[in-house]
């Protein structure tokens, strides 16, 4: 088996690469023959077949050649027999592409199938019969039924034989597309006396090797004579018929006449055509020789046909003409849309120019009815550019952003230039695949959120939210708390931010007194490879919460020593006794401080100011006012709920020292009481824990017997007044208070005497006493030294 590979190739302004193969072969190759190496031919690697997926593209349903990707080669897939593809077209081929993928490349292949003799030459009938006067003149002419042989070339029909040739020989006459007419000629008069039945075979042989051949046998009956055959008008007729003509339509009439009269002048007429569809398609009527189509007539099927009519009289006498008929082709095939290679899904970043889908247009009419011009209509990112003649392939024109369009319905209509043109389209859908090219984005520039103090740890705060206009995977939006420090701590430790759903929880409980606001940021991070991301400004606030009670900074609550404001029984209404100062750490309305008496030993004598917290008299005292006046005054602020403070305020209600020391004493002295009887409570508790622990006995007798010692050198009934408070303004200008005492005492164990000095009096008359002492002592008011006046009242 011969085979010749021939390779063209020409390369086009596209990507891809289009080249052109051509294989030779017989027909009838078993199953699984070797064509070709189509790899070494096209100058590609075998891998490359297997990487690219090669396949066979073919316009036609059968297929007959396939693809060995694993060696590179083409096969026999189906047995060819010539005949039956090309019938008596040479030469006969098959035209196909091996398209490849990635990037996207087709080749054209041509494998022409050569011509074996397997088919002998036929007659459509084994036996004909002829009528022949026997005053036929000798020359004259018989048309015998032409052999057919299904080859082609060396292989076609080649001779023909008539035995015997007592009375006839054989004559042939070329015609002018190559074949031949076959004419039986009389050449010895007939004698129906002597041999009234004659009986030939005519032998058609071919060329091939070796020769094959068929015969048909020619029955001749010898009628008595009719010496005027019919003869045509004409040798040759030509008509034309426009395809798609309706049945009935007559093509043309053909003419004969017969010299003869009566039934031997009679002519009839028939078509004489043998192997093939003329008689499907054509009749003529026996009487008037009027050709008629009596089927459907198709252009791209066949565009000639040639009708044998024979002509005979009733004699036996026959002529026959040829009658050539045209078919005018006319616009009725539609382009046919055949999808090589098609991509279902593109990548947004794809290059320009990638090639999308390839196409092949075929069109079965012919001239201007088989031009095609392709287009897709829509405004997309893409093109349909011609590679070769009717191949297109669509690539892209322009960016493509998967966020403005994730697919598009690409229509690719293909029109030709007949009249009316015909068209057809179909829709390519196309699939745009996303990369990362979005970072995500908040809704918002920055973030504003309030958390009420004393939160518990883990409560929501609010979320930030952000959108990422990719897909999938890289749309998945993960959010974190960037590092960043609040008053030098870590703002992880303030509050935390969920990956998933951008929630923010406090992590610790916040004070608002120890932070009232801060900031920072949250970055949200796709999940796209690279990441992209964005970041936002947070800002929390704190609200605050009545958490925290007020605090009376005066007067001061001391344990040991006793303060007493002193008004005289001459003040007037209006007094300023005190002002209870007091502060609230909260803020706003929870800081708005109210102050009010609960509790006073005479209510009809003292009021305190609702806002500024000043004890005033509210009447004239009179000398019936006890001189010991406790004063319960309450501070609330004005939080929901509220909180309060108290504040206990002794006043002492006379004009002098000595008055308000002996009504104080007997207060001393049930306060040392108290403390007196605590004292023996955990003495004796001491008593009761040295029966069990004996050392630790030892060592509490031993600071029992210290403390007792100091006691004896502490004990002293004097007095003590120190400096207190610091000066504060009356705000009223009506205050008895107006000066400052500063004393300094200096006492004895065993003298029970002081030494005293104090300075100039400073406008402030308070009193403080000291709960040991059981004396009293008179206000002095005088810049000398105590110690100068010998009859100085100091001692008790």
């Amino acid at each position: 088996m011969n085979r010749l590979a021939v390779i063209f190739f020409c390369l086009f302004s596209l990507d891809q690469v289009v080249g052109q193969v051509s294989y030779t072969i017989p027909e009838e190759m078993v199953k699984g023959s070797l064509i070709g190496n189509i790899a070494r031919d096209l100058g590609l690697e075998t891998k490359r077949l297997i990487s690219g997926k090669a396949r066979i593209y073919t316009q036609d349903s059968d297929e007959y050649i396939e693809l060995n990707r694993d060696r590179g080669v083409l096969l026999v897939k189906e047995r060819i027999d010539r005949e039956t593809l090309c019938r008596q077209t040479t030469p006969c081929a098959l035209h196909f592409q091996v398209i490849l993928e990635n990037p996207m490349e087709f080749y054209s292949v041509t494998v022409q199938i050569t011509d074996i003799n397997d088919n002998a030459p036929m007659f459509e009938e084994n036996k004909v019969e002829f009528k022949i006067s026997e005053s036929a003149v000798i020359g004259s002419k018989f048309v015998l039924e032409r052999a057919v042989d299904l080859d082609v070339g060396i292989n076609d029909l080649k001779r023909y034989e008539l035995k015997p040739t007592d009375n006839f020989s054989l004559k042939l006459h070329n015609k002018a597309d190559g074949k031949k007419i076959v004419e039986m000629v009389l050449q010895k008069p007939l004698d129906r006396e002597k041999q009234e039945q004659i009986s030939l075979v005519l032998t058609a042989v071919d060329g091939g090797e070796p020769q094959m051949s068929g015969t048909m046998q020619i029955d001749i009956t010898v009628l008595d004579a009719n010496d005027n055959a019919p003869v045509f008008t004409q040798p040759t007729y030509k008509a034309t018929v426009i395809e798609n003509s309706p049945k009935g339509t007559v093509v043309t009439t053909v003419t004969a006449s017969d010299a003869d009269q009566g039934s031997n002048g009679k002519v009839t007429y028939s078509i004489t055509n043998r192997l093939d569809d003329v008689r499907k398609l054509f009749i003529v009527n026996k009487d008037n020789g009027e050709i008629t189509l009596i089927g459907n007539i198709d252009f791209e099927q066949s565009r000639h046909f040639e009708v044998d009519v024979r002509a005979s009289d009733d004699g036996g006498l026959t002529d026959s003409c040829k009658v050539m008929i045209d078919v005018q082709d006319v616009n009725d095939n539609k382009p046919e849309i055949n999808i090589m290679s098609k991509s279902n899904v593109i990548s947004e970043d794809a290059e320009l120019n990638t090639v999308v889908t390839m196409i092949n247009i075929v069109d079965k009419d012919t001239g201007e009815n088989g031009k095609v011009q392709c287009s897709i209509g829509e405004t997309v990112p893409f093109a349909l550019k011609s590679s070769t003649n009717n191949f297109y392939s669509l690539v892209t024109d322009s960016d493509l952003d998967r966020e403005r369009a994730s697919d598009y319905n690409i229509t690719v209509t293909c029109s030709d230039e007949g009249v009316p043109s015909l068209s057809s389209s179909v829709t390519l859908t196309l699939q745009i695949s996303d990369v990362n090219d979005n970072p995500p984005v908040f809704e918002r520039s920055s973030y504003e959120a309030y958390i009420v103090e004393n939160n518990t740890p883990g409560l929501s705060i609010f979320t930030v939210k952000a959108t990422d206009s990719d897909w999938n995977q890289n749309a998945r939006v993960s959010y974190i708390l960037e590092d960043s420090s609040v008053n030098g701590v870590p703002v992880s430790s303030y509050v935390s931010v969920s990956a998933d759903s951008g929630v923010i929880h406090a992590v610790r409980s916040f004070d608002y007194e120890q932070i009232k606001d801060f900031q920072f940021r949250v970055k949200a991070q796709d999940g796209g490879s690279p990441p992209l991301s964005s970041n936002v400004t947070v800002k929390i606030m704190i609200q605050d919460q009545n958490d925290n009670a007020p605090q009376v900074l005066y007067p001061v609550q001391t344990g040991g020593s006793l303060v007493a404001e002193m008004v005289p029984r001459s003040a007037d209404v209006g007094y300023l006794v005190t002002k209870v100062v007091a502060v609230d750490v909260d803020s706003g309305q929870n800081a708005w401080l109210s102050y009010k008496l609960q509790k006073a030993t005479d209510r009809a004598l003292f009021e305190v100011g609702l806002q500024n917290g000043e004890v005033r008299t509210i009447r004239q005292v009179t000398d019936k006012d006890a001189v010991k006046q406790r004063l319960t005054v309450i501070v609330e602020d004005n939080g929901q709920p509220s909180r309060s403070a108290t504040v206990i305020v002794n006043v002492a209600v006379a004009d002098s020292f000595p008055e308000v020391l002996s009504e104080f004493t007997d207060f001393t002295h049930d306060k040392e009481y108290n403390e007196n009887l605590t004292f023996y409570l955990v003495l004796a508790l001491a008593v009761v824990s040295f029966l069990f622990i004996t050392c630790v006995v030892v060592i509490i007798s031993v600071k029992i017997y210290r403390w007792r010692q100091s006691r004896i050198l502490y004990h002293s009934n004097l007095p003590v007044i120190p400096y207190y408070p610091p000066r504060y303004s009356d705000t009223l200008g009506t205050g008895t208070l107006p000066h400052v005492y500063n004393y300094e005492v200096c006492r004895t164990t065993d003298s029970r005497k002081s030494d005293c000095k104090f300075g100039r009096a400073g406008s402030q008359n308070v009193l403080i006493m000291d709960p040991s002492s059981t004396g009293t002592m008179q206000r002095i008011q005088s810049e000398k030294s105590i110690l100068d006046e010998p009859d100085s009242p100091l001692e008790v």
